[in-house]
């Protein structure tokens, strides 16, 4: 464990029961939360790949203009 966690587990180690649960379970959902992510983004790299392979030859061939921030 590194030592910023272990200041960080410290300092929650000194708040009350309830507030450390809810932080148990806050840390627990983002762990969770970008394991998901992780996996979402490991599972759609042939359909990204593809997409962005479809995107740069419609670039190429002339089927896209500049993006006007103004116009939006």
């Amino acid at each position: 464990m590194t030592e910023l966690l272990e200041k960080a587990f410290s300092e929650v180690s000194k708040l009350p029961e309830l507030q450390q649960d809810s932080f148990a379970r806050w840390l627990l959902e983002e762990i969770a939360s970008e394991q998901r992510w992780d996996k979402s983004f490991s599972d759609s790299q042939d359909l990204l790949s593809q997409l962005a392979k479809e995107a740069l030859a419609e670039h190429r061939s002339g089927k896209t203009r500049l993006l006007d921030p103004d116009s939006l």
